[in-house]
């Protein structure tokens, strides 16, 4: 093997140029550093050299020759004189989890004419989906392809963006996707890099953006070549690209990044921005963020936080704001921390949202109580008004994610009515769930199948259902007309897109919230949301008006054209009187049915 000079070129990973590619890789204990691959038949290694003078710690060489579709690995010694093979931790395609990196050419993906803006953060919808499950049947399993195949239905439902689950190459081929193996490669079984760009090419193309799920928080930690990746260690650690220590435990693995090292900050932010970049991603969800910043995910115990990540954290959002700010940023939380969401410069994390675990539990608790007495509708206004986490733009709410669904916990229909998912009871209920994710103040989050009334938690390994697709095409169709009526598709209904909210009255004994939503105030934009947690209908129920005038229904939820099983309680459009209610000048007698919902509008 002869020695090289190492590459003039820049890059880290394997970088194509016109005569070759360049090879670089962070192994700053290892002897000495070699790649072989396909192109040399694995057995003629080009030895890398030392970058400058050695304390970057990385290796490079230039290869003359190699092409895209090259498999090939790093050779590392390490200072014990092993010899360990390596996939490159910066590789963009992978055989599978334990296989070959492959060269790959970032720039060869026809993209045509791919204009696409990402959706002001009013009129963000998400659609949280699992490539793998969203699009499989009993023969297949999903792929991005498949998926991409599905998204006429999506755009017909509304949504505006989809949320993709973690698609960084993991072990094996069934898996959630939490347990990256490595950070740069897409899944090979979903189709690799230029299956997930064309899923990314026909969203945009159907007007709908994609967020990419992303994981910070630990590596792995099967399938992971990183572990001691030059041979270095200590404490029995995982060597460069991890803690070595206490901070190293967490709840997946001993395999928390070491978020005070230069190059795996480097290699973690790099990860991130190639999905903004490269992939055209319009945006990313980061998870489990309290379990970046603190050893057990809780964030107010000052002996519990790792400092390094809340300065990696701050760098991050700050970079990829820095260079695309149109782009939405989430973090899983989960601590109800307004700081999460707010600026660096004023001591916050940076990101733009984060999803808002004090909405999901009071909500999924007053939806699955049994006795209407024990639900608590103070407790719901706050769920819904999100009183100190936060302004409406900055918490995503929901009532299914794939947390919540699994793990011990199911999906609302079921957790309504176990064995009885198709119950009247739990249709009408698990829609009144969806109805306060629609039109709360907040960004409306909904998991794969929430809106065609799916009962069976989720599995990695159980196809969608769709066939409850046909069997409650109804309730799919009160979810369009909920979306469209938060994207305000028909111009009425603009106050759900505003960031303004109050509840103008939470009644107990009747199990009733009244919900006022604006952005500027006035005819088609003030909009009244009334939602009935009781098993009792309304008639001429008094409330107070933000504004006189004529209030038009929009939506009634317990219309039979949604299921014929619901009552089509009557519900007309109201004139105010000067009659005083609720702190306002003008009052209107309003109806509503048995757990159910009706949407009004304010009319020129």
């Amino acid at each position: 093997m002869a020695l090289t000079a190492p590459s003039p070129h820049a890059g880290m990973g394997a970088t194509l140029h016109e005569d070759g590619v360049t090879f670089r890789v962070w192994a700053p204990n290892a002897e000495g550093v070699a790649i072989t691959g396909s192109h040399d038949g694995w057995d003629s290694p080009d030895e890398m050299s030392r970058d400058g003078d050695g304390s970057a710690g990385t290796w490079s060489v230039h290869v003359p020759g190699v092409k895209p579709g090259t498999e090939y690995q790093f050779r590392v010694r390490t200072n014990g004189g092993e010899d360990v093979w390596r996939a490159d931790p910066y590789a963009r395609m992978m055989t599978n989890s334990v296989g070959n990196s492959i060269v790959y050419d970032p720039h060869a993906f026809d993209w045509g004419a791919d204009d696409f803006t990402m959706p002001s953060w009013d009129d963000v919808v998400i659609y949280e989906l699992h490539v793998g499950t969203f699009a499989a049947d009993e023969h297949h399993r999903g792929t991005f392809d498949r998926a991409a195949d599905r998204l006429p239905y999506l755009r017909e439902l509304g949504v505006s963006v989809v949320q993709v689950m973690p698609p960084s190459e993991y072990a094996g081929d069934i898996s959630w996707g939490y347990n990256p193996a490595h950070m740069f490669a897409v899944e090979s079984s979903y189709g690799g890099p230029d299956a997930f760009k064309r899923f990314i090419k026909a969203a945009h193309e159907h007007e709908i953006a994609v967020i990419v799920d992303v994981v910070h928080n630990h590596i792995g930690p099967s399938d992971l070549d990183l572990w001691r990746f030059d041979g270095w260690s200590e404490n029995d650690g995982g060597g460069i690209y991890f803690y070595n220590d206490w901070r190293a435990e967490t709840p997946w693995g001993a395999t928390r990044p070491d978020y005070g090292r230069p190059m795996v900050r480097q290699f973690l932010y790099d990860s991130a921005k190639l999905w903004l970049q490269e992939f055209r991603c319009d945006g990313l969800r980061f998870d489990a963020t309290s379990f970046i910043r603190s050893v057990d995910g809780t964030v107010y115990e000052a002996d519990k936080l790792i400092p390094d990540a809340t300065e990696y954290l701050q760098a991050l959002t700050a970079g990829l704001s820095g260079a695309q700010p149109w782009k939405l940023l989430i973090a899983e939380d989960l601590q109800n921390d307004a700081t999460v969401t707010m600026p660096v410069d004023q001591g916050g994390l940076g990101f733009h949202a984060q999803w808002d675990a004090g909405f999901v539990h009071v909500v999924r608790d007053a939806l699955t109580q049994l006795d209407d007495d024990n639900r608590d509708m103070n407790a719901v206004a706050d769920g819904i008004l999100g009183t100190g986490r936060g302004a409406a733009g900055t918490r995503v709410i929901y009532t299914e994610s794939h947390d919540e669904v699994a793990n011990g916990k199911t999906r609302v229909p079921e957790a309504i009515a176990p064995g009885a998912a198709d119950s009247l009871a739990a249709k009408k209920r698990a829609t009144l769930g969806s109805a306060a994710v629609f039109f709360s103040p907040g960004v409306p989050m909904f998991f794969q199948g929430q809106e065609m009334l799916a009962d069976r938690y989720f599995d990695d390994s159980v196809p969608l259902d769709w066939s409850d697709l046909r069997t409650h095409y109804g309730i799919a169709n009160l979810h369009r007309h909920m979306i469209a009526l938060r994207r305000n598709r028909a111009g009425t209904t603009a106050g759900l897109r505003g960031p303004n909210a109050d509840v103008i009255r939470a009644d107990q004994e009747h199990g009733l919230i009244v919900l006022h939503r604006w952005a500027q105030g006035g005819p088609h934009d003030d909009t009244i949301v009334v939602l009935n947690f009781s098993a009792s209908p309304v008639v001429d129920y008094r409330v107070g008006a933000p504004r006189p005038g004529r209030w038009a229904v929009r939506l009634n939820a317990d219309s039979s054209v949604y299921d014929s099983a619901f009552s089509d309680h009557p519900v007309f459009d109201v004139e105010t009187d000067p009659t005083p209610a609720d702190n306002c000048a003008q009052s209107a007698t309003l109806a509503v049915g048995a757990y159910s919902f009706v949407v009004l509008s304010l009319e020129p």
